[in-house]
């Protein structure tokens, strides 16, 4: 019930906690502390995210050190959170599944649709005037732990990405999880 009402309808403060958990989670995985959101509009919030997210990864990607362990950590927290809002949202299936990863990415601006054989498109995504093809790489560990979470244990695989000059990402599920 509370799913069917979010594809119409959240409210502008629980868009607003649910932002600031996802920057929480994102900071910890880089052993930062977030920026500071009070004030901020859920937008003006998800451009700082935005930034925030690039930054840290390129950060990241220009010290020289293994990607595996801040990939692991983003993975694992997002995990977690995708685990939270599955049992929140009271997801059973594998099409609730997907429907709440709809909706958290029409959210956060990206335009997430599947079809039946197990794949996606994104054709649509505010990270990508943000995110060079590496960042994008890199953060896209937090997709494949919140559709892990959400769906106990499908993971997002990428074939393509709009970072990567084409002109929608494309990739399709694996796992184990909910069907």
């Amino acid at each position: 019930m509370l799913l069917k009402v979010m594809q119409f309808y959240i409210p502008g403060f629980i868009k607003k906690k649910k932002l600031y958990e996802l920057f929480r989670l994102t900071a910890d995985a880089f052993q930062k502390e977030p920026p500071q959101m009070e004030g901020f509009s859920f937008a003006e919030g998800l451009t700082k995210y935005a930034l925030f997210t690039k930054e840290q990864a390129e950060i990241y990607l220009q010290s020289g050190r293994s990607l595996d362990e801040v990939k692991q950590r983003l993975y694992q927290y997002s995990y977690i959170f995708g685990q939270s809002l599955k049992k929140s949202l009271h997801i059973v299936s594998w099409e609730e599944a997907i429907t709440a990863l709809k909706v958290i990415y029409k959210l956060i601006g990206i335009d997430f649709q599947y079809d039946r054989q197990g794949e996606f498109i994104i054709k649509q995504c505010f990270f990508s005037k943000y995110y060079s093809k590496e960042v994008c790489m890199l953060i896209s560990s937090l997709d494949e732990g919140l559709a892990a979470g959400l769906s106990s244990g499908n993971r997002l695989c990428f074939k393509q990405r709009i970072t990567e000059g084409s002109g929608s990402c494309k990739g399709y599920f694996s796992g184990e999880g909910l069907k």
